[in-house]
Order: C-alpha cells, then sequence, then structure tokens
C-alpha cells in the first residue's frame, strides 16, 4: 500500500463567484468551549469510532456548521502521532463568524479508532477518486453525530479541509447530503512523496473531474503561490478539470508563505479568514 503525505490572483467559474501538514500544537485559549465526540463510522459490516473535536461559539445557538479538516502526513507513524486533532488556532476565525466547529480525526489517525481508510494503492495505479470517498466518509458522520442537537444549526453545513482534508472535502461535495451549502479546499490534494513530486498527477486530475460533474454547492479553493506540495501549475489543472462539468467554484492563488506554502493554513489565518468571510456571507452560510 503506498503511504503519503499539504497579491492573489482568482479565476471566476461562474458569473457570481470561487495531504499534508496536521495541527500546530496550540493550547487552547481558556475560555474555549470544547467538548469532544465518540462517533461511529461505518463501512459495510465494519465500524470504527472516531474523535471529533466540537468548538461552540459563546451563547445557545443553533449555530452553522464547519467541519474542519486534517491534513495526512506521509507516514503511518506521523498519522498516529498528533493524538486528538483539534486545529484551534484555525477554528477561531470560523467561531469569530458564529459557527460552530467540527474537527474529526479521522479513522487511522491519533488516538481515533480503525485502520487508516484513505490509501490510495499504488504509485503506479492510485484510486484518489475512492480515497477521497474515505475520507468524506468521516466527515458525514462528524455531521450525523451532530443533527438534532438544538445548537448545531444543519440546514446550514461547510466543508473546510486542508491537503488531503480539503480533497476530501471537495470529494463529498460529489455525493452532497441534506445541509451542505458550501466547500473550502485549502490546498487540496493527494499523492505528494516530495516537494515537487506527485504519485499519478494525471489521476489526480481525473478524481477532480469526476467530482466535478456532481457536484453541485458553491466552493472556494485557495492554494498558496509556493505550494511545495501542490505548486499552482498542478493545482488549476485540478481546479479546470473540477469545472469543466459545471461545478461552481473559485480559485484563489494565494501569496508565498514560508519556504513552503502549503503550510499558509496553519500560518496565514489573517489572510485565508478576510478571503473566507465574504465567501461565506455569498453562500448565506453565516448567522
Amino acid at each position: 500500500m503506498q503511504t503519503e503525505s499539504d497579491a492573489a490572483r482568482r479565476h471566476w467559474a461562474i458569473p457570481w463567484l470561487a495531504a499534508g501538514l496536521l495541527a500546530l500544537a496550540i493550547p487552547a485559549p481558556a475560555a474555549l468551549n470544547e467538548s469532544v465526540l465518540r462517533v461511529p463510522v461505518a463501512k459495510g459490516a465494519e465500524q470504527a469510532y472516531i474523535d471529533v473535536t466540537v468548538f461552540r461559539p459563546e451563547g445557545r445557538g443553533p449555530f452553522p456548521i464547519v467541519v474542519l479538516s486534517h491534513g495526512s502526513p506521509r507516514s503511518e507513524a506521523e498519522r498516529r502521532a498528533e493524538g486528538r486533532l483539534r486545529l484551534v488556532a484555525q477554528s477561531e476565525p470560523f467561531l469569530a463568524l458564529g459557527f460552530a466547529v467540527l474537527v474529526p480525526t479521522r479513522r487511522g489517525y491519533g488516538d481515533s479508532g480503525g485502520s487508516w481508510a484513505e490509501g490510495f494503492g499504488s504509485c503506479a495505479n492510485p484510486d484518489y477518486y475512492g480515497a477521497g470517498l474515505e475520507t468524506a466518509r468521516d466527515m458525514r458522520a462528524a455531521v450525523a453525530a451532530v443533527r438534532g442537537k438544538p445548537w448545531a444549526d444543519t440546514h446550514r453545513v461547510v466543508l473546510a479541509g486542508q491537503s488531503a482534508g480539503g480533497f476530501g472535502s471537495v470529494a463529498a461535495s460529489a455525493t452532497p447530503f441534506d445541509g451542505l451549502v458550501g466547500v473550502i479546499n485549502f490546498a487540496g490534494g493527494r499523492g505528494s512523496l516530495a516537494p515537487g513530486q506527485v504519485c499519478g498527477e494525471a489521476r489526480l486530475v481525473e478524481a477532480m473531474a469526476r467530482y466535478g460533474r456532481t457536484a453541485h454547492v458553491p466552493e472556494l479553493w485557495i492554494y498558496s503561490a509556493n505550494d511545495r506540495y501542490f505548486g499552482p501549475s498542478l493545482a488549476r489543472r485540478m481546479f479546470a478539470a473540477f469545472v469543466a462539468g459545471g461545478a461552481a467554484a473559485e480559485f484563489v492563488e494565494a501569496p508565498p508563505s514560508g519556504v513552503d506554502g502549503h503550510g499558509y493554513f496553519a500560518r496565514a489565518m489573517d489572510d485565508w479568514s478576510a478571503r473566507v468571510a465574504p465567501f461565506l456571507a455569498r453562500i448565506g452560510a453565516r448567522p
């Protein structure tokens, strides 16, 4: 099984619009309203339980939901090393806008149960399409776990993620569920082997094309200009393939960030939050 790992120029796909690093070890502020759910994820007869970190704004709600999804380090040891994923700093811009945030630690990562479900096979014949749908399975389970809770407005759900989490968010939009209103893809992709090396780029582009044929919610794709996992040329090829089937998306090439722009999601909250807030308002997701 192959293992793996994350000035703007805008390209509008429709007239009115738009596997990498995990989390930084940032302690939660004292006032953060945090809880943890143990959520079942079923695949056929198999069932595993994953940790879902929940952050809620002050007040009773109901709050619209953002599912914030992590990337995928290249090795199994790294995937298990972080424990329960929290993405505290990246959650805070969404909390400030009035969203509740769900951070699922997917199967095979951290302290969650189950084996790693997102493998794509060999480099010679990578199944990125199927791998993305497995990532999406865990996101769907996280949303299902909060349906009916008085604080959760599951009629307004946004999927947002970085690297493998961004790719899985796009995959989830291909089989949309009740309440999904938008997707934010930060540097989404799979198959990074080393800086500038991706297994079967054409298969990655093909998977995005397949997702785009059945995706029907607005999407915002953000890639840093110096991303060394999925660089600007590949990012734009994936985007072009995705919108070719009629999907509604906006592409943003964000400024360079550090030595490797794949860390933009973790380092540049001020920059991306200024882009995300108007998008959320346009699609009617904000409170």
